[in-house]
């Protein structure tokens, strides 16, 4: 047997190496031709995702490039991070498709519900910072300006600042998964979680604080969501654990048949 698994193993890791590779490479195919198909709106792409900014800057004022190609490597550096994130779903599917011969079938029926779940709460994120977050804080920006300073942003800074932010709030978002995954694997319970409730707000308005310009409507718009995020977390933990106790106790009675 061992001179079996001598042999086979080599050839199972060479296997799963090629499929990895395979699934890698439909994965950068698919970011590819979703850019290729955004690359001749680049420039309008920009232009929408500045929007916020520019509504928000004195008339007569307007953004500014002082790098010597950042007309142009702004709008694609754009362009590809909004190709990988229009193209996740495919991502998330090639990595699925990938792990899933090796999983449980309860863990399965598990797994799709939370990827999909992963990307729209991240879509969720990026949206409410885009139409909610991104116009309160940059009026609060250009209008406290001191006196004589134009606000003449650089579009190469601003995409930076607007992708971190991003970034930031489709994670904040993924709270409600963190807490199941958290409860799945047992590392903490919904009771433990429910017992820091108050600690947890008062972490979420720290995120405000941190995350938005110093005033409290701000701070509101993104503490609220997160704090309601966390309840909804709470509710699908104590769902999907009353279904793993279920299982486990119909495992415990399929033994003693």
């Amino acid at each position: 047997m061992s001179e079996e698994y001598g042999e086979d193993t080599p050839q199972t890791l060479i296997s799963h190496l090629l499929e990895l590779r395979n699934r890698l490479l439909k994965a950068v195919i698919a970011v590819l031709v979703v850019f290729l198909c955004l690359f001749y709106f680049s420039r309008e792409l920009y232009t929408l995702v500045a929007r916020p900014l520019m509504d928000a800057m004195p008339v007569g004022t307007q953004m500014i490039a002082t790098g010597v190609a950042a007309p142009f490597l702004a709008p694609f550096k754009l362009t590809l991070y909004l190709s990988i994130f229009g193209a996740m779903p495919f991502i998330l599917h090639q990595a699925w498709a990938f792990v899933a011969p090796g999983l449980y079938k309860h863990e399965k029926r598990l797994a799709v519900p939370l990827l999909a779940s992963s990307v729209l709460l991240f879509y969720a994120g990026a949206a409410f910072a885009y139409f909610v977050v991104f116009p309160l804080m940059f009026k609060f920006f250009t209008t406290v300006a001191p006196e004589g300073v134009a606000v003449t942003t650089d579009i190469s800074s601003y995409l930076d600042f607007v992708l971190a932010l991003f970034l930031a709030f489709g994670v904040a978002f993924e709270l409600p998964i963190a807490i199941v995954l958290l409860v799945i694997t047992g590392i903490t319970t919904v009771e433990k979680l429910a017992a820091s409730r108050a600690y947890v707000v008062v972490g979420c308005f720290v995120i405000g604080m941190l995350l938005t310009p110093p005033d409290i409507v701000s701070q509101t718009l993104l503490a609220v969501p997160m704090w309601l995020l966390f309840e909804v977390g709470l509710i699908f933990g104590r769902l999907v654990r009353r279904q793993q106790v279920e299982r486990q106790e119909q495992e415990a009675a399929d033994q003693r048949d």
